[in-house]
């Protein structure tokens, strides 16, 4: 007679941190041009884009999207494309 062996596997489920992106202030870029790329690359509202740029004038940076690293990444590299100051963060 044979014995039945039970074998427990155990898996790691990895939870993926959600990081963001953050945009930090110059003293090169329009009010302006901050919306419109707030707008154009992160998908923001008017209205959110014009609050997150006057957060990073008087603040010195805003979390302006949050997200994987996959998700972010080509919305950092535009904003940089862009000419701001921007960088995933976790």
């Amino acid at each position: 007679m044979k014995e039945k062996v039970s074998e427990k596997t155990e898996v790691a489920v990895l939870e993926e941190k959600e990081l963001a992106l953050i945009l930090y202030n110059d003293d090169f870029n329009t009010f302006d041009h901050v919306i419109h790329c707030l707008v154009t690359v992160c998908g923001h509202e008017p209205q959110a884009a014009e609050q997150c740029a006057f957060i990073v004038h008087y603040g010195g940076k805003c979390a302006v999207k949050h997200g994987s690293y996959e998700e972010l990444e080509p919305k950092c590299v535009a904003l940089l494309d862009k000419g701001l100051s921007a960088k995933i963060e976790s």
